[in-house]
């Protein structure tokens, strides 16, 4: 936090610009495209989509994401896990809390179902650009898919290397972007200055209006604006809240510029059909390339945005123990928030090409866009006012469920792609939805199967053994799943196996409301040869447990932990302790020294 205080403004927006706005400052590539292959390009309809463009910015981003969301926080993090951890300690009903937890698990899945289409619909739109090129016309669609698979690849096989080193000019090429869509589209509305009328709200009421039912289902396309909108509330925790609020003013002024300015090249030329690219063309040919290869470098930092943030909201999964472990890598010796999820890597590789394959243009993928983004921003709003409610701050209650309503109704215009491929959206959501529920669920009825023996009956017995027992000389370390009842992997080593060491450091790990955390400390000793060692971390804290047993100069000849053996019949439990099995063990979670391991295996019947 101290290197943010010392940061300068300056620097601190343009970090964010490459961090936070990739997404929705890559938008204009295809909105108006999308939008104008199903609507007239008159000049009546042009000003009035312009204008819910312009709105749904205010309203959706603006109000929404930098005024509300980016006031409610926990030591400056954001996103929907975030939440969820504010709102849980305020209700009163168990009810209202399994609601809240169902909500939060549906947006999460929401959230990178939306993340494998952002990569997908990007690069696509921006390598259709080359289509404009004298000469590549006729580029086959095939060729464009096959040149957007190759960036999607290199892109997702250089994660495993960090971005430490290339970050730093991430936020400097946004910046260039934005100037670049700043300048194209000023150059537009001096042409055809009637679209400055689209700020008003009152075209995009008369374009609903007037145009009905087609005019409600526009809004599927208008939302593609506000994609990405996001993350200024998931990524405050990287940047801080002034640096990421500074940065949207800049980029709503560039988007406002060049949406106005694509606008008023449709009222000029209502036959172009790849809006930005067409209208970069037209006002510079010399120019065109560089803009091009500019454009997949903005997709692409965008692309880069969306894959560290899917890592950190697994990760968050994982310590919030909602989500399976999967092996974490430290990609940054001086980061520790830079971590690699390889098995999240590929998975989204894979998706994303599939994605590509599966539409083939950019403007078909958009059926399958603006689902999961106004389902999670409506998840978003709803808890949102709820907590604005139950804080007694009755006016952003009442602006943040005005904002819920606008989202709802957006969500609601979006159904209408689900027959269209927006059914993929709901696919791709449900996979880490339903590896939530069923491990959640089962790490519960794990639990309750597993028989624990109480502290109480432990200690009486340990300490008859303690006194009558051969003792080995050093110090062991076992893992406690809480302070009041005793795995029965313990209870295996030391009172059936007989393995009873001189030193036994029982280590807990607490996770915390708060989402940094890091502390270890040694309690009151249980009895004579057993001392406790908790760990208190918060739940987005990447930690090194062997770094701080070393720092509390715990030293341990062997180390134990538990592994379960499910036996089941059912079903949905199969599928659990495949999962169990296929994912890391405690052991290799927390990457302890493999010379000092032993697992021990506990047959448990669920």
């Amino acid at each position: 936090m101290l290197e943010k205080e010392k940061e300068s403004p300056l620097s601190g927006v343009i970090k964010s610009l490459g961090l936070v706005f990739g997404d929705i400052g890559t938008s204009p590539i295809y909105t108006l495209t999308v939008i104008f292959l199903f609507t007239k390009p008159t000049q009546e309809n042009v000003i009035g989509v312009l204008s819910l463009i312009v709105w749904t910015l205010v309203i959706l981003v603006m109000v929404k994401y930098a005024w509300l969301a980016m006031g409610l926080g926990k030591k400056g993090e954001g996103g929907i896990i975030v939440l969820r951890e504010i709102l849980v300690p305020l209700l009163k009903s168990s009810r209202q809390i399994a609601f809240v937890t169902l909500i939060s698990f549906i947006g999460i899945s929401l959230f990178i179902g939306d993340g494998i289409i952002t990569p997908a619909i990007s690069i696509l739109s921006a390598v259709e650009g080359l289509l404009l090129i004298p000469g590549l016309e006729n580029t086959r669609q095939t060729n464009l898919i096959l040149i957007a698979a190759i960036i999607a690849i290199l892109l997702f096989a250089f994660q495993r290397k960090g971005t430490e080193k290339v970050a730093g000019v991430f936020g400097p090429l946004m910046l260039l972007w934005f100037l670049s869509l700043s300048i194209s589209g000023i150059v537009s509305i001096i042409q055809v200055s009637a679209v400055i009328m689209a700020v008003h709200p009152y075209y995009a009421f008369k374009f609903l209006i007037e145009n009905g039912v087609n005019g409600f289902f526009v809004l599927s396309g208008v939302i593609l604006c506000a994609t990405g909108g996001e993350a200024l509330y998931a990524d405050m925790g990287h940047l801080g809240r002034k640096p990421i609020v500074r940065a949207w003013y800049f980029v709503f002024a560039a988007l406002l510029l060049n949406y106005l300015g694509q606008g008023a090249y449709i009222i000029a030329h209502p036959e172009a059909k790849n809006i930005l690219f067409a209208m970069v063309f037209h006002q510079a040919q010399s120019l065109y390339v560089p803009f091009l290869i500019l454009s997949v470098i903005a997709t692409v930092i965008a692309s880069q945005a969306m894959i560290s943030g899917m890592f950190s909201i697994v990760y968050q999964g994982i310590t919030t123990h909602i989500m399976p472990l999967l092996k974490v890598d430290y990609t940054s010796a001086k980061l520790k928030s830079q971590i690699y999820i390889g098995i999240v890597n590929w998975f989204l590789l894979g998706t994303v090409l599939f994605i590509m394959y599966e539409f083939k243009e950019s403007h078909r993928l958009s059926a399958a866009y603006g689902l999961a983004v106004t389902g999670t921003m409506t998840l978003t709003g709803i808890m949102m006012a709820w907590i604005f409610w139950l804080k007694g701050k009755i006016p952003s209650a009442i602006i943040s469920f005005f904002v819920t309503v606008v989202a709802i109704i957006f969500l609601v215009s979006n159904t209408y792609k689900i027959p269209h491929g927006g059914y993929w959206s709901i696919i791709l959501a449900l996979i880490p939805f339903g590896i939530i529920v069923i491990y959640t669920l089962g790490q519960k009825r794990l639990y309750r199967a597993i028989k624990m023996m109480d502290i109480d009956v432990f200690l009486k017995k340990y300490n008859q053994a303690y006194k009558t027992m051969n003792k080995i000389k050093g110090r062991a370390i076992f893992f406690l799943m809480g302070t009041k009842v005793i795995s029965p992997y313990i209870v295996n080593t030391m009172f059936i196996n007989n393995i009873m060491y001189e030193d036994n450091v029982f280590v807990s790990i607490i996770t915390l409301d708060d989402p940094f955390e890091a502390v270890g400390f040694f309690k009151e000793d249980l009895a004579p040869g057993i001392s406790v060692f908790e760990i208190q971390l918060g739940y987005m804290q990447i930690i090194d447990v062997q770094e701080i047993l070393k720092q509390a100069e715990i030293d341990a000849k062997a180390i134990f932990y538990g592994l379960d053996d499910i036996v089941t019949k059912n079903f949905v439990w199969k599928i659990f302790a495949m999962i169990k099995d296929l994912t890391p063990s405690f052991a290799q979670f927390h990457k302890l020294p493999s010379h000092k391991l032993h697992g021990v295996i506990t047959r448990v019947e669920m």
